[in-house]
């Protein structure tokens, strides 16, 4: 009986999550940015009642205002914050699609753009190098490795305390490192000063990669872009300051299309 209880709230919750959202989306579906209970409750076919309630906790969110001289509603400011994340992520996949192909095509290496989850950096977007032999960053891709030059760009980014409590926590590998340490902060510092990061060998004998910061409108770190490249190529054509140049060109065009 217990089982059945529970498997039933947990019906009716999600039912009322459900429904949350259809009252959130009559919004969107409507010429008129401000609507009245009878009104959404009509678009949803849901009792005025249920509505009435949902609203008023939607309210209490911050996801909907209610108007009192109309007693009407419209989508609150708590939207934004909710659908924030997305569309940061949006935006600058939007602003740096162009830059990476554009990278790719003048360096016939793979381009990759990476955002921060928290704990590991993640391709949400990528060019591929031409040639058959490359080092691909395909998007899904997530990097936990501090050897990993976009890894180091965003741990750069965080206070030495917090960077110190990833590396212990999350087990990313120190390769070369004994552990989180003045060693560790030394390159830390070393890309904050030259904004650019360089993984030569340090992940896989031959990989090659280096990752520049982008940043938003207000200067905050949103994502990094790289170049990835089989390091006996760019040992062998002297390439290192072509890519250099070419991520550090393309994240400073991506940061400046966000208003950074």
């Amino acid at each position: 009986m217990a089982g059945d209880r529970e498997n039933h709230e947990k019906q009716g919750a999600a039912a009322s999550l459900l429904n949350g959202f259809l009252v959130l989306e009559a919004f969107s579906a409507s010429d008129s940015p401000m609507l009245g209970v009878t009104e959404i409750a009509e678009n949803v076919n849901l009792h005025k009642s249920t509505v009435s309630r949902m609203l008023a906790g939607l309210a209490e969110g911050g996801y909907v205002q209610r108007d009192e001289a109309t007693g009407r509603y419209r989508l609150g400011l708590g939207m934004i914050g909710l659908a924030g994340p997305l569309l940061a992520e949006l935006d600058i996949r939007r602003a740096a699609a162009p830059q990476l192909e554009a990278m790719t095509h003048a360096t016939k290496e793979t381009s990759a753009l990476a955002v921060w989850n928290a704990t590991e950096a993640i391709v949400v977007e990528q060019y591929a190098s031409p040639y058959q032999v490359k080092h691909s960053a395909s998007i899904g891709t997530r990097y936990t490795r501090f050897a990993s030059s976009s890894v180091r760009i965003f741990l750069a980014a965080l206070p030495a305390e917090d960077a110190d409590r990833l590396l212990t926590l999350h087990g990313f590998g120190i390769d070369g490192y004994s552990g989180p340490g003045d060693a560790v902060h030394d390159v830390l510092a070393q890309i904050r000063e030259q904004g650019i990061a360089v993984n030569d060998g340090e992940t896989t004998v031959d990989e090659y990669g280096v990752s520049a910061p982008v940043r938003d409108y207000r200067g905050e770190l949103v994502g990094c872009i790289t170049a990835s490249a089989p390091r006996s190529r760019v040992q062998h054509t002297g390439s290192h300051e072509v890519l250099h140049r070419a991520v550090l060109e393309a994240a400073a065009r991506t940061t400046a299309r966000l208003g950074g």
